[in-house]
């Protein structure tokens, strides 16, 4: 942690919106938040909060430009001018780094420009995050800038984990592999979950079987071994793996072959409905919100209760796969918005996964989420204390992003 105390400003750029904050990085108390929507429409808006003396005040601004780029200059020209606490670097969150970049990393024009050439596995998020990398640098200057990789985690999964069964050629000159997403959050969680069980448990953080299922309108999980990712559900892309919100998860690729036939629609347009009209949204003919589908299931609408009943199947068949090159389950930890809040979904995954050992505790389920318990175990523990838990874990991606960067900081 920083001798200075100070805040880091996080950014984070996605292909329509950016999010900045101000966080300590010992507490992870953020002094202000912006959130830049509909960015590159003439609707685009920056809502930014102060919070002072613990009171949050929010305001609506219109950016001066409505890109990435223009929208973030202009945020960090107005954070130029308010009494805020020392600044101590700027942390980016990038999704893409390849098999590049095994960790965080400075950002010098090198870096920037290995980001921006690996924009062709990720083209609507690195080319946006390498344009908030541009603004932020433009604006401070002064400061040092890292960048936080959604793959970095996972660049410790074993050849046998990330090869896809596809001809060497796509592998070597195309990239073609599973580098899977999520990771800070994966990170984050699965650290403060070693945390929790140490203490609750007497475990050794350094030997813990955990299965990190990070559930929101995007979904992943991964096998976590002795803090290493091992395992992921995410491959190339986001798409594989879970049914997420708007996405399909895993499908049969032959599926491109058959709708591009019957519809004459292009690969690129059915990649793009697979990955932003399908999941929820699709099954349930209604909505990617696991609360409207919760309500609406219990009004009857079968839409609803398919939707739920296929994330569920799915899900809890990804976990228990996942426990394969574990070895075994200490912990399932679920995060996310609908692992941290969603008790009923909670409970509909943990009565698939009995046969691993994972027995709900409706009790302490109940208390979790929705402002109550923020973490904590939502299984019954067996009396000898074996079996594995399912406990609850709040991620914090930019608490992450500020620690990576003051560590880098502070050891150049």
């Amino acid at each position: 942690m920083p001798g200075t105390r100070g805040s880091v400003v996080v950014v984070n750029c996605g292909s329509s919106s950016v999010k900045l904050a101000l966080v300590d990085p010992v507490t992870g108390e953020r002094s202000l938040s912006c959130l830049g929507e509909r960015l590159g429409t003439p609707d685009a808006v920056v809502h930014m909060t102060t919070t002072v003396g613990g009171e949050k005040r929010t305001r609506t601004i219109t950016p001066a430009a409505t890109t990435h780029r223009g929208a973030l200059a202009h945020v960090l020209q107005r954070l130029l001018d308010m009494d805020l606490p020392p600044l101590l670097g700027v942390g980016h969150r990038v999704v893409q780094g390849g098999s590049l970049f095994r960790g965080s990393v400075r950002i010098d024009d090198r870096v920037l420009g290995q980001i921006s050439e690996l924009s062709a596995l990720a083209p609507l998020h690195n080319p946006a995050n390498v344009s908030g990398i541009e603004a932020a640098r433009a604006v401070l200057p002064e400061l040092e800038h890292v960048a936080v990789f959604d793959t970095a985690f996972h660049q410790t999964m074993p050849e046998a984990s990330y090869r896809y069964a596809v001809p060497q050629r796509w592998y070597e000159e195309f990239g073609v592999r599973r580098y899977g997403m999520h990771g800070t959050s994966h990170r984050f969680v699965s650290q403060r979950a070693g945390q929790l069980l140490a203490e609750a448990t007497g475990a050794d953080p350094r030997r813990l079987k955990l299965v990190v299922a990070h559930l929101g309108n995007g979904c992943s999980a991964t096998a976590v071994l002795g803090g290493r990712s091992v395992d992921t559900t995410m491959g190339l892309t986001p798409l594989e793996g879970l049914v997420m919100g708007t996405r399909s998860g895993d499908v049969d690729p032959a599926v491109l072959e058959l709708v591009a036939e019957r519809t004459g629609e292009g690969v690129g347009e059915i990649v793009r409905q697979l990955n932003s009209a399908s999941g929820l949204l699709a099954l349930s003919g209604l909505s990617n919100d696991v609360r409207t589908l919760w309500d609406k299931a219990a009004e009857g609408h079968a839409g609803a209760k398919l939707a739920l009943d296929v994330f569920a199947h799915r899900a809890a068949k990804h976990v228990a796969a996942l426990t394969v090159p574990l070895g075994g389950l200490d912990a399932l930890v679920l995060t996310g918005g609908i692992g941290e809040n969603a008790v009923g979904v909670r409970s509909m995954l943990l009565s698939r996964l009995a046969h691993l050992g994972l027995v709900e505790d409706p009790a302490a389920n109940a208390a979790h989420g929705r402002g109550s318990l923020p973490e904590g175990r939502i299984t019954r523990a067996r009396e000898d204390g074996s079996g594995p838990l399912a406990v609850v874990v709040p991620t914090d991606e930019e608490l992450l992003i500020a620690r990576d960067t003051v560590e880098l900081v502070e050891h150049r």
